[in-house]
């Protein structure tokens, strides 16, 4: 199965390389910039969490009675990836959730969580989504980012959550992240050390651990059957592209603020 894996990571290595390689990174050059990454990139970060636990109650068993999972093996990865991101220890070691990690580093660089907590609030069912997004002041890219993700996994088909988890999410973290603290290490001396802390346990476990068995899960999700295959590719390929919209709009507006800042 792993030709089939690697026939769909050479078909989206292109939409890989533009994101590794996006404009974004280059204009992290100050507070501001960081400031406006986080507040939008935040809703990425909550999201994943409705696909690792949408993967959750499909692979694992969570409800009562309790019954053995048909792979065990998976079952654990997806546990583990769950404690992780759901009570992880920050840099204090305290347990806190990647989610609300990244809210402590955003106010420790002084960006506005009050957006993401409002909308975060605001839903409290699947049913609810769409009008939850559609009632806020989400921009353009960062709507359609969640409403794509919410669209797998209103699909229920396990195939598909895996694949916008791992090739969308889970499998690109590494790359992206290693590219975004190059730039803001270069520029701002390590002034952030709780985002910094954030995106160093994505790199380990993601790259080390989590990375590997998303590839393998897909693998055992899809077997021998075609059609399941060709919809990992497809759906990687959405998810990727969401991704660059999302890196262009974040981009564009710290274009404008650069620039805006620069004539006064």
């Amino acid at each position: 199965m792993m030709d089939k894996i690697e026939k769909i990571e050479e078909q989206i290595s292109g939409l890989r390389e533009k994101l590794k390689n996006h404009e974004l990174y280059y204009h992290l050059s100050e507070v501001r910039d960081i400031k406006i990454f986080m507040e939008k990139h935040v809703y990425a970060v909550w999201d994943f969490m409705s696909l690792l636990k949408a993967l959750q109650q499909q692979l694992t068993c969570v409800s009562v009675p309790w019954k053995p999972s048909s792979n065990a093996k998976t079952a654990r990865f997806i546990n583990e990836i769950v404690l992780g991101e759901e009570s992880d220890l920050n840099g204090k070691g305290l347990p806190k959730s990647h989610f609300e990690m990244y809210i402590d580093a955003m106010d420790e660089v002084g960006a506005s969580s009050k957006k993401v907590q409002e909308l975060v609030n605001s839903v409290n069912s699947m049913q609810e989504i769409t009008e939850c997004l559609n009632n806020s002041c989400l921009k353009k890219a960062e709507r359609e980012f969640l409403e794509f993700t919410f669209k797998i996994i209103e699909t229920k088909e396990t195939h598909k959550i895996a694949a916008a988890f791992t090739f969308g999410r889970e499998d690109l973290i590494p790359d992206m992240f290693i590219a975004i603290i190059e730039k803001s290490n270069n520029n701002q001396d390590n002034k952030f050390p709780q985002l910094t802390y954030y995106l160093n346990r994505h790199i380990e476990l993601d790259g080390d651990e989590h990375g590997p068995l998303s590839l393998e899960m897909i693998a055992e999700l899809c077997g021998n059957n075609e059609n399941k295959w060709n919809d990992v590719l497809e759906v990687s390929i959405e998810a990727l592209e969401k991704r660059i919209s999302l890196w262009d709009e974040i981009a564009n507006e710290i274009k404008l603020r650069q620039k805006t800042y620069n004539i006064a």
